[in-house]
């Protein structure tokens, strides 16, 4: 890490595109399945019915996409780069993702972050920066894919 993002706060001029992270990992359990099903109401039978999953290519129950999705912001939002962005972020701008592979329950999951892209924002004291984030599970395989974009105060303005 740069000495730069070991200070926070961390403004857009302190990110260089290129620059990458990598979180720790996590392991995908029954009971986040079970409790990511309660919260959302998704209780497809190929998260939720063993017997039903093993008649499908996968062979058995598979993750949410979307719980995966949202283990990757909390595994992100460890980051120091993501603690020294939290008094700089305006907002989230938008998130696209890509499921690649499936995730199974018992999988340990990681994420790499990376400065994809940077953008002069519409007013003088923000930009544009494009993350994408890689998870990939214990065999080092992608299983997402996305580009999340935030808004982010400058440290002085254009």
């Amino acid at each position: 890490m740069t000495d730069a993002l070991e200070d926070l706060p961390i403004h857009f001029e302190d990110l260089a595109t290129g620059q990458s992270f990598t979180t720790g990992g996590r392991t995908v359990t029954e009971a986040d399945v079970v409790n990511f099903a309660g919260l959302s109401g998704d209780f497809h039978s190929l998260h939720m019915d063993e017997t039903f999953a093993a008649g499908t290519p996968h062979g058995r129950r598979i993750a949410h996409g979307m719980l995966i999705v949202s283990m990757t912001a909390g595994l992100v939002a460890r980051l120091p780069l993501m603690r020294g962005l939290e008094r700089t972020t305006i907002g989230l701008a938008s998130v696209n993702c890509r499921f690649l592979r499936p995730t199974f329950i018992g999988d340990t999951i990681r994420v790499r972050v990376e400065v994809q892209e940077k953008q002069e924002g519409r007013k003088p004291d923000r930009g544009s920066v494009v993350l994408r984030r890689s998870v990939t599970n214990q065999n080092d395989e992608v299983v997402v894919e996305g580009l999340w974009t935030l808004a982010v105060r400058r440290r002085t303005a254009a």
